[in-house]
């Protein structure tokens, strides 16, 4: 027998999508087996995403230890929230929420406890995988969709833990894409999901919703001045999970491509000022000791000059352009590494004093740690 929900007796449904023409006058949800009488059709995707995702939302424990001023260890504990992604067990939240943590426990919709164990982590994009055990009848696993299709205004749906209540649902949409944060530990992040949609402390970890019920983004981090919503929460976008969700679970970590240099991004009156070569291109300020920028015999700067209230190491090389695209910040040089893998080779354009050439650079795995 299906469950019938009601807004209030007399309310005609609108009822979309319903596949039964006129069963008792409302929606009927195959997927739910809830017949939806009085809500609008906005509110009917609501419930259907909530019924059928929220079951795959875990309450994540986790406690660390700590010491006070005298040394004693301190048990100190954190929560957050993650999605069922396989019937394997296998739990997808941010690393931030289990970073340092000596014991894991994961609460299911049913109210039961699993202990769980690390797979794999990636601070790089604040990723983490974890996994129970548990009977895969027991487990409701969250489709993972597309976030390279989301469009700002997009209908959005966020369920997490937030202050420790269970399974919480906020929408709303996107409110804008391609963002760039500073996670903690001064980790920066690219192409990030923002949402007007309420997160909260305890929201981290969750996943972001479309209104298929799928996972589009997973919860990350709120802009706020009190620490409570003020409607503006960030989420990686899945499509960056689904990438390195392979490597996470396979080896426990990412092998992400390194070159090896800092650089100063170049702009009209800084090259005025040092009277540069370009006007554009990225000035390599300091060159890692046997990177692969190094063995490629690529140039930092040998001189420190103070422009204003900033000390600036200068005479180092410019780079106009990786593989034949110009490089205008460091944010399109670093986004352009880390689309390639350890062991690619990519060809550098560098101007050294006036003079152009192009120095090929392999690339090997970013140390770790």
């Amino acid at each position: 027998m299906r469950e019938v929900v009601r807004r209030q007796p007399g309310i005609r449904s609108i009822g979309v999508l319903a596949f039964v023409a006129g069963l008792m006058g409302g929606q009927v949800w195959a997927s739910t087996g809830v017949t939806l009488v009085g809500f609008s059709p906005e509110e009917e995707v609501n419930i259907r995403v909530y019924r059928s995702a929220s079951p795959g939302v875990v309450n994540l424990t986790t406690t660390a230890v700590a010491h006070d001023f005298f040394l004693n260890p301190i048990p100190q504990r954190g929560t957050g929230s993650g999605a069922i992604i396989d019937r394997a067990g296998h739990v997808l939240t941010n690393f931030h929420v289990i970073e340092g943590a000596r014991r894991l426990e994961v609460t299911l919709a049913d109210g039961s406890k699993r202990q769980a164990k690390f797979v794999g982590g990636d601070p790089s994009n604040d990723l983490a995988v974890i996994k129970i055990d548990a009977p895969p009848e027991q487990l409701t696993v969250i489709p993972l969709g597309d976030s390279s299709t989301l469009v700002v205004g997009q209908k959005v749906l966020a369920i997490g833990n937030p202050f420790g209540f269970d399974r919480t649902l906020t929408v709303g949409i996107v409110s804008s894409l391609g963002r760039t944060i500073r996670a903690e530990g001064g980790r920066t992040i690219r192409g990030i999901i923002q949402t007007d949609a309420a997160i909260n402390p305890g929201n981290s970890g969750g996943p972001l919703l479309n209104s298929k019920g799928e996972i589009i983004g997973v919860n990350t981090a709120i802009f706020s001045p009190t620490g409570g919503s003020v409607g503006v929460g960030f989420a990686i976008p899945i499509d960056s999970a689904k990438r390195i969700l392979p490597e996470l679970i396979s080896r426990g970590y990412v092998a992400h491509p390194y070159v090896g240099i800092t650089g100063q991004e170049i702009f009209p009156a800084l090259a005025n000022a040092l009277r540069l070569p370009t006007t554009e291109g990225i000035m390599v300020v300091e060159v890692a000791q046997g990177s692969p920028a190094h063995r490629a015999g690529v140039r930092g700067g040998n001189e420190v000059l103070q422009i204003g209230n900033t000390l600036v190491r200068v005479g180092g090389d410019v780079i106009t352009e990786i593989d034949g695209t110009r490089i205008r910040t460091f944010d399109e040089f670093s986004d352009y590494i880390d689309s390639k893998r350890p062991n690619d080779t990519i060809r550098l354009t560098i101007n050294r004093k006036g003079r152009v050439s192009v120095v090929g650079v392999k690339l090997r795995e970013r140390p770790r740690g």
